[in-house]
């Protein structure tokens, strides 16, 4: 099984359409995302995809309720913390970086997601801990998600 990973999206149309793309050709089986969709149409392209997704709500969201309310087509949004599985594979994710590396620490999820700094970060601890960069490429220039292959808990970056 794979877990697409996503984050800071912040309103990129094209690339959340690429990578979509991506995680439809590898074939993922649930789609994470870790916030910072910014406005509601930036949910359109996810109808598209072949799983469902979960995802948290990240500083930058604005019409909270209308994103709620549209991703009940695609899946399931939580304000802080969404906590889901995957197989026997428990998964935490979150936005900020604060909030994941202790949870990480705490061995309580087999892989903990979080966005916020728009940089790369994996780290094996307790924990598989992953911020997959930024699906916009504004901050960085670089448009990143990852796909965590459940089997061996590696995890793979992609340019979108």
């Amino acid at each position: 099984m794979k877990l697409g990973v996503m984050s800071d999206s912040h309103d990129n149309v094209p690339n959340i359409i690429r990578a979509v793309e991506v995680f439809n050709d590898i074939g993922v089986d649930l789609v994470v995302h870790a916030g910072d969709f910014i406005a509601p149409f930036t949910l359109d392209p996810l109808v598209d995809l072949n799983c469902r997704v979960v995802g948290v709500f990240g500083n930058n969201d604005g019409e909270r309720v209308v994103l709620a309310k549209k991703f009940e087509q695609i899946g399931e949004v939580h304000p802080n913390l969404a906590s889901t599985s995957l197989g026997d594979t428990t998964i935490a994710v979150m936005h900020y970086p604060e909030l994941a590396i202790p949870i990480a620490k705490s061995g309580e999820f087999d892989i903990v997601v979080y966005g916020h700094t728009h940089k790369i970060d994996i780290q094996k601890e307790q924990s598989l801990l992953l911020n997959p960069g930024e699906t916009g490429g504004w901050t960085t220039g670089t448009a990143t998600i990852a796909v965590v292959d459940l089997d061996t808990r590696e995890a793979k970056i992609h340019e979108v």
